[in-house]
């Protein structure tokens, strides 16, 4: 059996992983018989050895390799090549479709990634023998159609009106989004969620609206944006510390996407000096939607804003609202 998992909603894609590992049997068993590779510097023979392995107290050995498929997506037109040279860049990892087709059948082989972008030769050289399983970021009445599900899943029940102020406040990250619902209906116990219950217990729920307002512009969705903020200032937030919540997460974006690969969470947190692993979540989730001039480009806006402000060309509030539409239309 051979699997394909990848996208920017790491949550559907973890309880896919768990999903699998629970149809091999049971979870204790399993476990003897796992084992987790990082694919950056892995090589095709090492892997091999792992997948030849006869499984131990267990009727399967599930093989998970993290990242593999991400070192051979195309950048500026050229593939990451593996070890050697070949036409496609594959260099040795072109043997790994023949060595899967003759691999052990008590083996599970599992390529976990994020999102891919463009033309993969790696991955378009397997996906004809994989079981191939995008987890793209939830977004609109996907979103919203997720969260009423989970709600009524974990035996709650939620207002059209709280599903809709959830999905602005908190977005696409479904790690969030999770702990988020299940505070609430501990909170509600028996009664149905509604807005009023949202607005009193999600957590960070200023700094959430600074990244919604973030993840709309970015999203280039010009609407929302102005609703998230005309939101942020019906609750009393100054315009000029909008200004300086925003500047300070395309900071972020732009360092966050400066960090070198290979880091773990913690030293990606620390680095950036963030105190909650909510904020490096969507600061990372962030960081993909942008590239570096895009960045740059978001500064100039941010600069010209703070300029306006200072010389008076502009209200603070007419001033950060012209900003919102600039920003998103950078992203249409």
């Amino acid at each position: 059996m051979f699997y394909i998992l990848y996208g920017q909603d790491d949550f559907s894609l973890n309880q896919a992983v768990e999903k699998i590992k629970a149809d091999l049997g049971d979870r204790e068993t399993v476990a003897t018989s796992t084992t987790s590779l990082e694919g950056q510097h892995l090589t095709l023979s090492e892997l091999r050895n792992k997948c030849s392995a006869a499984p131990f107290l267990s009727s399967h050995r599930l093989v998970i390799v993290d990242g593999l498929l991400g070192r051979f997506e195309v950048k500026q037109s050229r593939p990451r090549s593996g070890k050697g040279k070949s036409g496609n860049g594959l260099g040795e990892w072109e043997g790994l479709a023949s060595y899967i087709e003759q691999m052990p059948e008590t083996t599970v082989l599992m390529l976990v990634d994020e999102e891919m972008k463009g033309h993969n030769p790696l991955l378009k050289k397997l996906s004809s023998l994989a079981e191939v399983r995008t987890f793209p970021l939830l977004r609109g009445r996907d979103l919203k159609a997720w969260i009423q599900q989970r709600v009524n899943e974990e035996g709650g029940d939620i207002t059209p009106q709280a599903v809709n102020l959830l999905a602005e406040l908190v977005g696409g990250d479904l790690w969030a989004m999770n702990g988020e619902i299940q505070k609430l209906i501990l909170y509600r116990q028996e009664r149905p969620i509604g807005e009023d219950d949202v607005r009193q217990l999600v957590s960070h729920i200023q700094e959430a609206n600074i990244f919604a307002l973030v993840d709309a512009v970015a999203e280039g969705r010009t609407e929302l944006a102005q609703r998230i903020l005309h939101r942020l200032y019906h609750e009393g937030v100054a315009p000029t510390y909008i200004l300086v919540m925003i500047t300070r997460q395309f900071r972020l974006i732009a360092q966050a996407k400066d960090l070198e690969r290979g880091l773990s969470r913690l030293q990606i947190q620390d680095r950036l000096g963030l105190k909650s692993s909510y904020s490096l979540d969507k600061t990372l989730s962030q960081a993909k939607l942008y590239d570096f001039e895009g960045v740059k480009r978001a500064y100039d806006k941010l600069l010209e804003t703070d300029l306006a402000i200072k010389t008076g060309k502009y209200s603070d509030k007419l001033a950060i609202e012209l900003l919102v539409t600039e920003l998103a239309c950078l992203n249409p």
